[in-house]
């Protein structure tokens, strides 16, 4: 079986010197890396496949860098393209960010920088290619990928314990801190059991009064108790022939643990005011945050109902601890919002992505999908946008360094919001005039000479 080819980065310069230069560069840094001289050439190369980022001048013989751009948005418009220009000029980099290119570099440039940028670019199209991945997925139903989006090997164990238990009839426990997505896994392993055809059935135990979660569960019968008037079928009944899962298994009151105990040991229920026992076919799920052992050892859960359930655990991790999986998970969660609110999906930036990995995630993946339907909002979110706080900067900079990286970064995304207007990027800036003409010559980023 043949190899499949490895990602190219195309580097389009018709200065035989630099594009030496930049492919070498592209070979220090284990990069699959292609030369050509023209448009025209890139072209041809495009139309054989494999390559993941375009790198061109902007001043190139016949065809120019900004036509390569809108002729790569024409043939593939998630293509990443890197556009370099030996003129500092402004108005044709933000033109061409217009046409679609990722980024811009200015000459003279260090080989680092270019690598940085493209290393970039080529994560931004591994995203792509994933996220179109999963859509494909989630037009196609219940696939376990979909539900459970990630590709951490914590998420890959979780997904193949599901698929490895999800033919059997056993019950299974799931443990998870809150917002970690326990009831998608209660799904998946219904969708991938034979039992998918049958009902799904959920109740949260939290907070419910004993009598209610009583008949909520197991059902009555007319004038079991006051307010009784006909027979209700309890959740449990309910699920005949398919799932029940139970959240918060660890605020079920005591009573209500004898009885679910009973009916997994016995398969019969009898419903409130009856003597009358009813077969029980379904698989039950229940999820918890808390130690169910070390809750039996104090008393406050019983031992023998943890035992029932605990013969097979599935164990979600939080997502501070598979936090590679986040660009995944936002770019899916983005996605849905943007349908469900019907706006145009956000493009997350170098600065937001680096925020969202930072973070610390106390509420998991439910407080990352609160943040996805701020930004598609266009709501300010304190992740995304804190107050005083500073942007990331690569690490190893001197202050100077740093402080020119961050004057740099912040000018550059100005002048792209302002359509290269300096008068309106000056203003939103709060700088005088002059004085941001200076630093973005400094800068490398207007008019030089």
């Amino acid at each position: 079986m043949t190899a499949p080819l490895p990602d190219t980065v195309l580097i389009v310069e018709d200065d035989p010197h630099v594009r030496l230069g930049c492919v070498q560069a592209m070979q220090l840094a284990n990069l699959a890396v292609e030369g050509v001289g023209s448009a025209e050439e890139a072209l041809t190369r495009l139309a054989l496949g494999h390559v993941a980022v375009v790198v061109t001048d902007m001043r190139l013989p016949k065809a120019d860098g900004l036509s390569l751009v809108r002729l790569c948005q024409q043939q593939d418009a998630h293509l990443p393209v890197v556009m370099i220009t030996g003129h500092g000029d402004i108005d044709l980099a933000v033109e061409s960010m217009r046409a679609g290119a990722y980024d811009f570099i200015t000459k003279p440039f260090a080989s680092e920088r270019l690598v940085d940028v493209v290393r970039r670019a080529l994560e931004k199209r591994q995203l792509t290619r994933e996220i179109a991945r999963l859509r494909q997925q989630l037009h196609q139903g219940d696939d376990i990928e979909s539900r459970l989006i990630g590709q951490s090997p914590a998420m890959v164990a979780v997904r193949r314990l599901i698929l490895d238990v999800a033919d059997s009839p056993v019950d299974v426990l799931v443990h998870g801190e809150t917002g970690c997505g326990k009831e998608l896994v209660a799904q998946a392993l219904h969708a991938a059991s034979p039992r998918r055809k049958g009902p799904y059935v959920a109740l949260n135990c939290g907070g419910m009064p004993d009598n209610l979660l009583d008949s909520e569960l197991f059902g009555h019968e007319a004038g079991a108790f006051t307010g009784a008037q006909k027979r209700r079928i309890g959740k449990i009944e309910f699920a005949q022939g398919g799932t029940l899962f139970l959240d918060e298994l660890e605020t079920m009151p005591m009573a209500m643990q004898i009885k679910l105990l009973r009916v997994l040991q016995e398969r019969k229920l009898e419903r409130l005011g009856s003597n009358a026992p009813i077969d029980i076919d379904c698989r039950i799920v229940a999820a918890t945050k808390d130690d169910l052992l070390e809750r039996g050892k104090q008393g406050s859960f019983r031992s023998d109902l943890y035992y029932r359930l605990n013969v097979v655990t599935i164990t979600l991790p939080p997502l501070r601890e598979r936090r590679e999986d986040i660009p995944l998970l936002m770019a899916h969660f983005t996605a849905t919002a943007a349908q469900r609110f019907n706006r145009p999906p956000p493009e997350l930036t170098a600065a937001q992505l680096s925020a969202l990995m930072r973070h610390d995630w106390p509420g998991n993946v439910r407080e990352l999908r609160n943040v996805a339907d701020c930004l598609v909002l266009g709501v300010r979110h304190a992740i995304l946008d804190p107050q005083g706080a500073t942007p990331a900067t690569p690490a190893g900079l001197s202050l100077a360094e740093a402080v020119e990286h961050f004057e740099r970064e912040l000018i550059a995304a100005e002048l792209a919001r302002q359509g290269g207007n300096m008068a309106k990027t000056a203003e939103a800036l709060k700088v005088a005039k002059t004085t941001l003409h200076d630093k973005a010559k400094r800068l490398g980023l207007g008019p030089q000479g």
